[in-house]
């Protein structure tokens, strides 16, 4: 391998990493930005994002000149369908999560992103054929132990940190394979989901409590400000994905509950547990190792002589 070619791949990933701890930090600040909502139902918060969303979306392929490359995504059937279902699993995920915060399963909410990357890494080694480290299992099984020790306490609402994880990493796996860019892939999934969401926002809209917008101005600019918090992450997320195999975009997912803990303990004031504390450490050090197999200089090849 030339010099050249190592170093743009030393910057691919670099800027892979960088989109990817970007969605990530935006996610795990989710919670502060829920609390502008809280008085939203869950359902049709989910709805508006999507309602700003699209028009977001909309703006930034014109301004970038993709209307072609949407078309041809229209006009190929397998890349619908296949957005088809990446579009289910982010709406059931959206809602799923917003729920979750709403009626009090931070917790849950956390442990469903502390499952995801195992998930995503079982996916990845699974249908893309990717495969680990030495050192990388290592990462992989101590984190395991940690996931593990803090799903058994919290059984009871297992199957929402589950569901989470599962809708997620499905989402991940055919955003990476399909055969739409970031934003148009986007774009479509909002399309796909915008009469539904419409339909939701009409429901609420005719009911005796009126619409989110009509709480006030600060729920209105919150409820408004859910289109560039959704596409922003989502956008980045999709860009690392196609750049980074799958078992090591998983494994950096093990950033946004931990910024979800951090602020739960600095921010919120929640009491740490003996044994949650050592769960996080065990996670923790796995992400070091991960990342320090994952960037640490590879040795060169023997040259070989004829």
């Amino acid at each position: 391998m030339s010099g050249g070619q190592s170093q743009q791949d030393h910057t691919g990933k670099g800027s892979a990493l960088a989109y990817a701890l970007g969605a990530h930090a935006v996610w795990g600040s989710m919670p502060l930005y829920l609390i502008l909502v809280q008085t939203v139902p869950s359902l049709e918060f989910v709805a508006w994002r999507l309602v700003f969303t699209l028009p977001l979306c909309f703006a930034i392929l014109l301004w970038r000149a993709g209307g072609e490359e949407l078309r041809a995504v229209l006009r190929d059937r397998r890349t619908v369908l296949t957005l088809l279902g990446s579009s289910a699993m982010i709406g059931i995920n959206w809602f799923l999560y917003v729920w979750a915060i709403q009626h009090g399963h931070v917790y849950a909410a956390s442990l469903g992103y502390y499952i995801l990357p195992l998930n995503m890494m079982l996916l990845g080694m699974v249908f893309l054929k990717e495969k680990l480290t030495g050192r990388q299992w290592a990462a992989v099984i101590l984190a395991a132990i940690g996931v593990t020790a803090l799903a058994a306490g919290a059984l009871t609402t297992l199957w929402l940190s589950l569901s989470m994880a599962m809708t997620f990493g499905i989402y991940g796996l055919l955003r990476k394979t399909v055969k739409a860019g970031p934003l148009v892939g986007l774009t479509v999934e909002s399309m796909i989901l915008m009469p539904v969401a419409l339909g939701i926002v009409g429901w609420y809209w005719a009911s005796p409590q009126g619409p989110a917008l009509a709480q006030g101005t600060g729920v209105a600019l919150a409820v408004a400000g859910s289109g560039p918090m959704t596409a922003i992450p989502l956008l980045m997320f999709a860009t690392a994905a196609r750049r980074m195999p799958y078992t090591v975009i998983g494994f950096l997912q093990f950033t946004s509950p931990t910024i979800v803990f951090l602020m739960g303990l600095f921010v919120f004031g929640e009491d740490l547990k003996p044994a949650q504390l050592a769960c996080f450490v065990m996670i923790w050090a796995a992400a070091a190792l991960f990342t320090w197999e994952l960037f640490r200089p590879k040795p060169k090849a023997r040259a070989t002589t004829a």
